[in-house]
C-alpha cells in the first residue's frame, strides 16, 4: 500500500555516501571521545557517562549495520558491504550477512508465526518483576554469556536456545577477533590497554544488551499480529536523553521503516512527517516509559 505519493517515496529513498560516512564517523567519534573524556578527567561520574555512551553507541553501530544490511546506508554497494561488515558489525560481534538473512525474513513475515523475531514480542505483556529479572541478566553480563554460548552451539548445528540469538550468528569469528584486536592494540600503543576492558568490553557485555532489549520492546511488543505495517510495528517519540542513550539514528521511527524499508534511517523523520495523514492509524507512543507501561503488568 502507498501511504504517500510515489515521487516523495523516490526522493526519500535516495541514498547518500556522505550521510553514510558521516554517521559512521559520528558513532566512532562518540566512542573515542567518551574514552578520552574519562582518561583526561578520571572520576566516577565521567566513567559512568563514558560507559553508558559507549554501550549506547555500540548499539548505534548495530542500528547503522541494520541499514547497511538493507543496502541503504551508503549509495555505493561496496561501501555498504565493507563498512557495514567491518566498521559497524564486526566490532560488537554482529555479522552483516547472517543478520541480513535473518532480518529480511523478519520484514517478510513481521508479527506472524514465521517471523524469527516473534518470540521477542509475543510474550508481552509481562510482569514488572519479569522485566526487572531480564534487565538484571542483561546488566550483569548473563545475556552476553548465554548469547555467546548459543552462537557456539549453532555453529555445531544445534538450534538456537536463546530468543533472537540467530541474529548474532557469525559466518566467521575472524572479523570480530581482528577488529577487537585492533581496538585493543591501538589503546595499548597509547598506554591505555585497560580501557579496552573497562570501556569497550564491559559496556558491550552489559549496557548494550539493556538498550537492545528496551529497543526491541518499543518496536513490536503489544502490537498487532497481522500484515499491517502501521500497527504491527511502533513509532516511539523520544526526548533528548532517549535519543542519546536508547534510540539514536532515528531507530524510533519503526512504523515508517516497516512501511518503506528501503528509506535510509537519516530520512525516516522526514518520512514520518510525510505520513502525517496516517498518524491517527499508526501505533505511536509518546516515550519509552509509555511503551514499558503498556508492556508490563503488576
Amino acid at each position: 500500500m502507498n501511504y504517500i505519493p510515489k515521487d516523495r517515496v523516490k526522493a526519500l529513498a535516495e541514498r547518500s555516501d556522505l550521510w553514510g560516512a558521516w554517521l559512521t564517523l559520528h558513532v566512532w567519534a562518540i566512542v573515542i571521545g567518551a574514552m578520552a573524556m574519562f582518561i583526561l578527567f578520571p572520576n566516577p561520574l565521567t566513567f559512568i557517562l563514558a560507559f553508558l555512551l559507549i554501550g549506547s553507541r555500540q548499539h548505534g553501530m548495530a542500528i547503522l549495520m541494520h541499514d547497511a544490511a538493507h543496502g541503504i546506508l551508503f549509495r555505493t554497494k561496496a561501501l555498504n558491504e565493507f563498512i557495514g561488515k567491518y566498521l559497524l558489525g564486526a566490532p560488537y560481534g554482529g555479522d552483516l550477512e547472517g543478520y541480513r538473512k535473518y532480518h529480511l525474513k523478519h520484514h517478510r513475515y513481521a508479527q506472524s508465526e514465521l517471523d524469527p523475531d516473534l518470540p521477542l514480542s509475543a510474550k508481552f505483556p509481562i510482569s514488572k518483576a519479569s522485566l526487572k529479572r531480564k534487565l538484571f541478566r542483561d546488566i550483569t553480563g548473563q545475556t552476553f554469556l548465554r548469547l555467546r554460548l548459543a552462537t557456539m552451539k549453532m555453529k555445531q548445528g544445534e538450534k538456537p536456545n536463546i530468543e533472537g540469538s540467530d541474529a548474532f550468528q557469525k559466518s566467521s569469528p575472524w572479523p570480530y577477533l581482528i577488529t577487537n584486536a585492533i581496538i585493543f592494540g591501538a589503546l595499548a600503543l597509547l598506554g591505555y590497554w585497560w580501557v579496552y576492558f573497562a570501556l569497550w568490553l564491559a559496556p558491550l557485555m552489559t549496557w548494550f544488551f539493556v538498550v537492545l532489549r528496551l529497543r526491541n520492546i518499543t518496536e513490536h511488543a503489544m502490537t498487532t499480529f497481522d500484515d499491517n505495517p502501521l500497527t504491527h510495528a511502533r513509532t516511539t517519540y523520544t526526548n533528548i536523553l532517549e535519543k542519546i542513550f536508547l534510540g539514536p539514528y532515528w531507530v524510533n521511527y519503526h512504523v515508517e521503516h516497516h512501511a518503506y524499508m528501503f528509506v535510509p534511517c537519516y530520512r525516516l523523520k522526514a518520512l514520518h512527517k510525510e505520513m502525517i495523514g496516517h498518524h491517527d492509524k499508526m501505533e505511536i507512543r509518546q516515550s519509552y516509559r509509555d511503551v514499558l507501561t503498556l508492556a508490563t503488568t503488576g
